[in-house]
Formats: structure tokens, C-alpha cells, sequence
């Protein structure tokens, strides 16, 4: 196999093969190394860093408080490292990952620049083969996918994107050097997340920047601020004592919950109340009462005070009430987080289209033409339309088990999982942090930890009772699957037609596959299964 010279050969005989390099596949690839495996990852980026690698585009940060959002096994790791921020933006948590991957040496034990180009199951070897896009064929006895949640970028379906003779760029695939448009006709499809971090920060250099929303989102200030040094400095000398509790904690975090309902108390207390989370910045208003989640009327009373809000900051009233989210429930899509956000819709150079009212018919070489006939004339378009979540970089990887079972025929009525880390007919396959598991839905970097612990833990046990073959039963698998729908089922989740659920990618089906049970009961379950010698894996 031809290898250049800035490349890490592929080695053809492993015991675990790791695809990812983000905070999932480090830990995987250095835990699996101290238990003593022969282990290699990989990833299709040039250096370390997963979604955070890719996602550049100016105004990137984590809606996780930084004390929060990082690794806690190491000791020595927490106590070197300091971050600056309560939300840490993307250039520091990519720090961040080297500063690991260099303290670790992990670069050395993965190879990049390379994608998977299958992932085939041999019965009678009790062995994956792989191959690559850079001809590596590799035979390994587990497989770690540690692809993470958001991989894939999703454009929408819309025709004529291919027609656009500006530029175009995705929020997830942001150009490493940057991208200047000042004086730029600029238009930004995508409200959501990255929608509402990248908005503000284009609207500063561009010449007129047009926001075309189909969907507005219920959105909350970050109030991020410098993180302040005595209480990071303290926090060190007890952080396995507070990450303890966020282990046990049901979102992984140490959001406190209320015991009221929102329907109880009156509106004056519920404003008061509503105004200090507003003020406090973050998303733990979702917490504040025990019916947020799971009573629409509840919902409606906190969604009505956001709309009073953003009436209260945007200035033109035609365009806050386009602004003001309607239509689902508050709580049911992910909150999310704004600096500057609403306040940048006051600015001369901007407009927000309204084009759930009078939708994108096409795009056009010279922009964007509406139903109306409208044509929005641009120099660059921007998509901030998220990704194919959960599923779409396992089934880019065109993994193939038991007896010629894709992953996608499996998965075709949506995810099924035995406690989200593996499905039946895929042997020594597994996933970190996706479909069935709490995901993202919680702090994922507590999933993450326990995930790769959990499975890296029964690889182990697979070796020390010389076992080779590992695969969830599809009584196990259906009896997850259920429980992870019954959890769901209550919840006001089902009714935001959100990610969560796929229904930003047309044909996905539409399932909301995410653990709603709670982190810590999660690792409950997790910790019981394998104390009855992995219970719903059948082993041999």
C-alpha cells in the first residue's frame, strides 16, 4: 500500500479499529492502548478535533459550560488546563483536543486524511474487514464507531443549488482560512444553532446580509463572560467530586430543577422567574418547572414570555413578530443560546425573509428566488441547515453484517440499538454516544466518558474470558427500542419536528431516538447489564 509521507500507514491486523478523532475516538484510542489492545484509528480530517475540526465558521461555540464540556479522566489533564470562557467558542475547545492529543501522544497511533469506505463482516473469521478511500484494507476483531452525532452536513432540497455562481459554504464544512465578506451580498438559509452563532458575525462585515427563516427558534441569551480564575482554580481541587454528580445527574450537568408546576404559580412569579434565568443567561429555564416538558399549556406560558422579550429588543414589530417562535412547543427542539442575536435584526444592513410564509422556490445563478417571484440578489449563500444527525456518517461508512445485512436495511423504520452502543446482526460493532443513548440530549461529554469506558470495559471482558464474538440479542435490541419510544412518547419532544426526530432530511424516517430517560439512570442500566456478565449480548 502506497503511503505519503505525512501519512500514518493503516496497520493490516489490529484488535480494534477506531473511525473518529474526536472526543469520543482520543478516549477510545487511549483507553483501549492502556488495557494493552493493538488499536489505530482513523478520521477524514487532516488532524485531530471531530465536528470541532470542521465547524470554523465564525461565531462557533459550545451551549455546554466549558468546566463542563471536557474530559475527567485524567487528573493531571484538569488540573494543566484552563479554560478562558463560560461557553468556550470553537478555537479553544480545538486547542483544547491537541492539548490532549499532544499530552497523550495520540496522534501517533491514528492515521487522517481517510475515509472508510466499507466495513464488512466475515463469519468465519469473526472479523471486520475494512477498506478505505486510500487503499488500506485492514482485518480487525472490533470496530469502534466514534463518528459522533453531527458529521454530515445536510444541504436542503432545494433545487438549483448546483445553478449558484456566487459562493456557497455550509456551516459545517467552514473553509480553514476564513472566509471575508465584506461588502458581500450575503444570505444565510438556517436559523437554528449555527444559524443564530454565524448571523451576527457575518452581519458586522457584510455590505446587506439576508436571512432567509423558515422556522424562528426559541432562543436564549448565553450571557457568556470571562470564567472567573478563583473559581475555575477551585473547582480543580474538587472536580472528581463535582463530576461525580454530574454522572449521576439526569442531564449530566448540575442544572437544579424546580418542584412547581408552570400551570401553579402565578404570573407574576412565573415572570419573575422566567426574568431571572433571562438575566442569568443558559438554558437551565428548562428546568425552572416540573411540566415544561411535557404539558403544551405549560410550554406556552415561558414561550409566551420569549416572545415578549424579542418584542421588547427587535425594533421594527414586523420583524419581531417574525422572529417570535410559533407553531411548536417551547422546550421541544433544542434551546438555544444567542449573542447579539436578536439585537443584529437592528441593524440597517440586515433583513430577515420570512420564507416558511412565502418559501425558497429556487436558487438562481445570481440568488435566491421565492414563490412570490422575490429575487434575493448574493454574492454568497450560506446554509446553516445542520447535519444528517446520529445516522448519516455510519451509513456514509457502508458497514455490512451478518449475512449481507447493511446497516441502512436495518435501520430502515429508523435506529435500533441495545442500550445505543450496539444492534443486533453487527457483531463487535459499536457506537459511541448515538441512537438509544442519551446522546446529545444530554452533556454529551459525560456520555461520551461513560460510552467509551462501557464498551472499551467489555472488549476487555470479551478478551479475558476468551471470547471473539459479541452481539446484541434482538429481544434485547427490541426491548430498548421500546423502552427508548415509552420514555419519548410523553414528552413535547415529539411534537417540535426538529433534528431530533430527522425531519430536517427529507425521506428520514421519522423517529426520536434519544434516551430520554436521564443520564444517570442511563449508567445504571449500562453498569447492571455488565455486571450480569453483559446481559442481551450473545457471546461466544
Amino acid at each position: 500500500m502506497a503511503t505519503t509521507p505525512d501519512r500514518t500507514a493503516v496497520p493490516g491486523d489490529l484488535d480494534v479499529l477506531v473511525v473518529g478523532a474526536g472526543f469520543s475516538g482520543l478516549y477510545s484510542v487511549y483507553r483501549l492502548r492502556e488495557l494493552g489492545f493493538r488499536v489505530h484509528g482513523i478520521d477524514a480530517g487532516e488532524d485531530v478535533g471531530g465536528v470541532w475540526y470542521w465547524n470554523r465558521y465564525p461565531g462557533a461555540r459550545c451551549d455546554i459550560e466549558s468546566v463542563d464540556y471536557c474530559y475527567s479522566f485524567s487528573d493531571e489533564l484538569v488540573r494543566e488546563w484552563d479554560w478562558t470562557e463560560r461557553y468556550p467558542a470553537q478555537p479553544e475547545i480545538l486547542r483544547y483536543i491537541n492539548f490532549v492529543a499532544d499530552k497523550f501522544e495520540l496522534r501517533e497511533d491514528f492515521t487522517f486524511g481517510t475515509r472508510v469506505d466499507s466495513v464488512t463482516w466475515d463469519e468465519e473469521d469473526r472479523r471486520w474487514h475494512v477498506t478505505t478511500d486510500r487503499g488500506d484494507d485492514i482485518t480487525v476483531s472490533h470496530v469502534i464507531m466514534a463518528t459522533g452525532q453531527l458529521a454530515v452536513p445536510q444541504l436542503p432540497d432545494i433545487p438549483g443549488i448546483e445553478d449558484f455562481e456566487g459562493r456557497t459554504l455550509h456551516t459545517g464544512a467552514w473553509p480553514h482560512e476564513g472566509v471575508d465578506v465584506t461588502d458581500e451580498r450575503v444570505g444565510v438559509i438556517g436559523t437554528g444553532s449555527s444559524g443564530v452563532q454565524v448571523i451576527p458575525q457575518l452581519a458586522k462585515q457584510a455590505g446587506h446580509l439576508t436571512v432567509l427563516q423558515r422556522t424562528a427558534h426559541f432562543v436564549m441569551p448565553a450571557e457568556n463572560h470571562p470564567l472567573d480564575r478563583e473559581y475555575a482554580e477551585d473547582l480543580k481541587t474538587r472536580f472528581e467530586e463535582y463530576r461525580e454528580i454530574a454522572r449521576h445527574h439526569p442531564g449530566g450537568t448540575h442544572r437544579k430543577f424546580g418542584t412547581s408546576s408552570a400551570l401553579e404559580v402565578s404570573d407574576e412569579e412565573l415572570r419573575a422567574s422566567f426574568d431571572a434565568y433571562w438575566d442569568r443567561g443558559g438554558p437551565d429555564v428548562l428546568a425552572a418547572y416540573t411540566d415544561l416538558r411535557t404539558d403544551e399549556r405549560a410550554a406556552e406560558r415561558v414561550g409566551e414570555l420569549v416572545r415578549e422579550k424579542i418584542r421588547g429588543i427587535v425594533h421594527d414589530p414586523a420583524t419581531a413578530e417574525r422572529l417570535c417562535p410559533r407553531g411548536y412547543p417551547f422546550g421541544s427542539k433544542r434551546l438555544v443560546l444567542e449573542i447579539d442575536y436578536y439585537t443584529t435584526y437592528n441593524r440597517d444592513n440586515v433583513d430577515l425573509v420570512d420564507v416558511g410564509a412565502d418559501p425558497i422556490e429556487r436558487i438562481a445563478p445570481n440568488g435566491v428566488v421565492l414563490r412570490s417571484g422575490t429575487e434575493i440578489e448574493l454574492d454568497t449563500l450560506v446554509f446553516a441547515t445542520g447535519f444528517d444527525a446520529l445516522t448519516g456518517a455510519l451509513f456514509s461508512a457502508n458497514i455490512t453484517g451478518v449475512g449481507g445485512l447493511t446497516l441502512p436495511d436495518a435501520w430502515k423504520d429508523g435506529p435500533r440499538t441495545y442500550l445505543g452502543v450496539a444492534t443486533h446482526g453487527f457483531p463487535n460493532l459499536y457506537f459511541v454516544a448515538g441512537a438509544g443513548s442519551p446522546s446529545v440530549i444530554s452533556n454529551v461529554l459525560i456520555s461520551i466518558e461513560q460510552h467509551v469506558e462501557w464498551i472499551t470495559d467489555h472488549i476487555a471482558w470479551l478478551r479475558d474470558h476468551d471470547l471473539d464474538r459479541s452481539e446484541a440479542t434482538e429481544e434485547a435490541q427490541d426491548e430498548w427500542t421500546h423502552h427508548v419510544y415509552e420514555t419519548a412518547a410523553p414528552t413535547l419532544f415529539m411534537k417540535g419536528n426538529s433534528w431530533y426526530l430527522g425531519a430536517n432530511v427529507p425521506g428520514k424516517p421519522r423517529v426520536f431516538s434519544l434516551y430520554l430517560g436521564g443520564v444517570g439512570r442511563y449508567r445504571e442500566v449500562c453498569d447492571e447489564v455488565a455486571a450480569r456478565d453483559y446481559a442481551g449480548f450473545a457471546t461466544t
